[in-house]
């Protein structure tokens, strides 16, 4: 059997460049769901940028990417999506980075770099020889990024931020547990996917779910209070998914069961489940950026709300203030969803998760985030306005369209 999974994938990459090692506040963290709200906010945040669950059992001793990535150069591990947090840098370092006296072809640099926990969604272990001995991944992996303030890839951190810069697929071809096909087929998944629905760990083995891997967008995951359901598939509500990937795609100690899917996964001790309340507290506090001073065109967006509300019809299913009817059906507790033939999507993905079919996606913080739907095949807003355009009949005009995806921009 190949040894990786699509969906455990997306972690590895930050393997290729991370090998801090400071031991974080999350690792102090215990029963989190009892702690008052701004204490479960604070540890949450802790968690999800420096917690790896004990995943070190996945990347490190099955994977093997503590051999590799000494090997990667700063450059290198940039140019493939990686993140490094620019307040993690000692003012020393600032200034020779904005000077240009960095070798950033040296992988020296990525050791001294990593040593200093800087890398979004990396942690690693490294003795006082200088070698890197454990490698673990965080939810701030994929699901943050930075603002560029000191240098492309080099910044402060943007929680909630999809890293769609990420290459999953070079990093996880880098592996030396992995044999030609699966490098292959990852290399194929370019920058921004993965797959949460090809392989799961169980924390000592690689469980094949679905194949051949079907890799998707990775989402932002900033503006889902009272979402209620928020994963594109509506398989439960965040904690659920959180325990998911936790468990089952990071590598994570702890317990996990879906009889939906087929899937149980126990571990002792869990190291996940007594942390999803904070985590949770801290996801629901993200908030979608606001669209910057001149990023649209503030008249056209007052005309193309009408194009939504009216000829578009959008609003029929983007409803309310999320802008999605996932919670309008007859019991909250239950989504409300959509067959793939009726929003004319791909329907491989859905057809791999416990619902079968897709939510309607919020548009909150839309302009930030390209590539659209969840299989990415949408490059742009106008792209998703033709797509329903075709789909629906509307007989939109050029201007109706151009004044609604301005709209769209301002959400």
């Amino acid at each position: 059997m190949r040894l990786i999974g699509a969906a455990s994938v997306v972690f590895i990459l930050a393997l290729a460049f991370a090998i801090s090692a400071p031991a974080s506040r999350a690792e102090q963290t215990v029963a989190t769901s009892e702690r008052e709200p701004a204490t479960r906010h604070k540890d949450g945040q802790a968690i999800f940028r420096f917690d790896t669950f004990g995943d070190e059992q996945f990347w490190t001793d099955v994977l093997r990417m503590h051999e590799v990535i000494p090997t990667v150069d700063p450059a290198t591990a940039l140019a493939v999506g990686l993140k490094v947090d620019a307040d993690a840098l000692p003012a020393s370092l600032v200034k020779e980075l904005r000077a240009g006296r960095v070798d950033l072809k040296d992988p020296a640099v990525t050791i001294s770099l990593l040593r200093l926990n800087a890398v979004v969604g990396v942690k690693g272990t490294v003795d006082r020889g200088g070698r890197l001995t454990k490698v673990g991944v965080t939810c701030a992996l994929c699901h943050s990024s930075v603002d560029d303030s000191l240098a492309p890839g080099v910044g402060k951190r943007l929680d909630g931020r999809a890293n769609t810069d990420l290459n999953v697929g070079a990093i996880v071809a880098l592996s030396p547990a992995l044999d030609e096909p699966t490098r292959a087929e990852f290399r194929s998944w370019g920058p921004g996917k993965y797959d949460p629905r090809h392989h799961a760990f169980d924390g000592t083995n690689i469980i094949p779910l679905n194949s051949p891997s079907v890799p998707i967008v990775i989402p932002p995951i900033y503006d889902l209070k009272g979402v209620g359901f928020e994963t594109v598939t509506a398989d439960g509500p965040i904690s659920y998914w959180n325990s998911y990937v936790g468990v089952g795609q990071m590598g994570g100690r702890g317990n996990f069961a879906d009889p939906r899917i087929g899937l149980f996964i126990r571990q002792t001790p869990d190291l996940v489940t007594p942390k999803l309340a904070a985590l949770l507290e801290y996801q629901l506090s993200l908030r979608s950026p606001k669209p910057g001073r001149g990023s649209f065109n503030a008249e056209a967006a007052r005309r193309g709300k009408h194009v939504f509300r009216n000829q578009a019809r959008c609003s029929t299913c983007h409803q309310g203030p999320h802008f999605t009817d996932v919670l309008s059906g007859p019991d909250r507790r239950v989504p409300l969803l959509h067959d793939p033939s009726e929003v004319g999507t791909d329907p491989e993905y859905a057809s791999r998760s416990a619902t079968g079919k897709y939510r309607t996606t919020p548009l909150r913080g839309l302009l930030q985030h390209p590539p659209y739907f969840h299989d990415g095949s949408a490059p742009d807003l106008m792209a998703v306005v033709n797509h329903y355009d075709r789909l629906f009949g509307l007989n939109l005009s050029a201007n109706q369209k151009a004044d609604l995806v301005e709209y769209l921009k301002s959400l």
